[in-house]
């Protein structure tokens, strides 16, 4: 057997079935977060008579959404594996993650969490809409700021006014 031969051998059995694949991680998280929903939704308990849709329609929307999302990127990652860059020397590790925005979007969602009772829906939600623009690469604070608002006030009205669900009012609550 010639090197060249023996070289592409050896290429072909470095490479595993997992190799290009550690994107199948995301389905794996929104199988068990759906799953984790729906547990949830299984153990919450509905007064009798309560009128359509209930409080478990909107996240049994979600758990669904999730399951189905979650079966086409598994299939979409077996099907067409991610491209990995062939020049790895080992010595580090090859990375297309944008950490500045990740660590905007997960400080947006803990800081969401950690006032959502304090401020309430609407100020909440809406920095929580700033910190995850900012992190997708928006660079106009003040249009964010605005739409924020906007939409976190649409989804406090749809809630709590349109389906009697308690969202925190927070310090907007006596107004």
């Amino acid at each position: 057997m010639s090197e060249t031969q023996g070289s592409a051998t050896q290429s072909v059995k470095a490479f595993s079935f997992w190799h290009g694949r550690s994107g199948l991680l995301l389905p794996l998280l929104m199988f068990a977060f759906s799953t984790y929903l729906t547990v949830g939704l299984l153990q919450l308990h509905v007064p009798e008579g309560t009128d359509f849709p209930g409080p478990r329609f909107f996240p049994g929307l979600v758990a669904a959404a999730g399951y189905v999302l979650a079966v086409l990127l598994l299939l979409h990652y077996l099907r067409t594996p991610e491209p990995v860059a062939p020049e790895w020397d080992g010595a580090s590790y090859p990375t297309f993650s944008d950490w500045p925005s990740v660590a905007w979007t997960v400080g947006g969602f803990i800081l969401f969490a950690a006032t959502l009772e304090f401020l309430g829906w609407i100020l909440a939600g809406a920095l929580l809409f700033g910190f995850v623009a900012r992190g997708m690469g928006s660079r106009s604070p003040l249009f964010d700021a605005s739409l924020a608002l906007v939409l976190s006030s649409v989804v406090y009205l749809a809630f709590d006014v349109g389906l009697g669900l308690n969202l925190p009012s927070g310090l907007l609550g006596g107004i």
